[in-house]
């Protein structure tokens, strides 16, 4: 399988993460942050990754920086899993309903990072989690795997609904990325050769 493996420690968190590309769609995560575990299964189960992520940090001041630093670490491993890109489809586009959510994600395994973000999250909180973290997630994310990300909400007005079918979408668009394309015959997926953050 393809694994990458990441240990972040800050004086606000301490994160390991590892993540197996060809997995089966394990999920083994403590974050300390309940939703934010549930949202990760949701990544695990649809995109067919084994993920292991144990994370301890200052959630009893809030959980802004553990939701930060879980989402560093799991771009710089998805980094790592990556490698030189050989062979992988590269873009992944998939629109992911629940109820009456529905979310569409478009995604580029560039190396270059970029968020484009339109969600409109009606409340403020889903239990204990802060909405405004699920965008700070996302754009985390995309800082340290170098992700070209776009998340548009088409539909949706329960606040749960919007943002599990937003990581249900990016699931399954990072999975069809990530895949290998038997037509690519190992090749890297660009004119130029080369898919890297340099």
């Amino acid at each position: 399988g393809r694994w990458g493996n990441v240990v972040r420690e800050t004086k606000e968190t301490q994160v390991d993460v590892n993540i197996n590309l060809d997995g089966t769609g394990i999920c083994n995560c403590d974050t300390g942050i309940p939703f934010l575990d549930h949202m990760l299964d949701q990544l695990a189960s649809h995109g067919l990754f084994d993920l292991d992520i144990k994370a301890k940090g200052d959630i009893h001041i809030d959980d802004h920086h553990t939701n930060e630093d879980v989402a560093l670490a799991l771009g710089t491993a998805l980094l790592k899993a990556l490698g030189d890109r050989k062979g992988i489809t590269r873009f992944g586009d998939f629109s992911a309903p629940l109820d009456e959510a529905l979310v569409h994600v478009v995604l580029d395994l560039s190396g270059r990072p970029f968020l484009g973000y339109k969600v409109d999250i009606p409340t403020q909180r889903v239990g204990t989690y802060d909405t405004q973290l699920v965008e700070h997630f996302f754009q985390s994310l995309v800082n340290t795997s170098g992700m070209t990300l776009h998340i548009r909400q088409l539909a949706g007005k329960n606040s749960h609904h919007i943002i599990e079918a937003t990581f249900k979408a990016f699931a399954r668009a990072l999975r069809q990325a990530t895949e290998f394309d038997a037509r690519r015959q190992g090749t890297v997926p660009s004119s130029k050769g080369v898919l890297s953050r340099a």
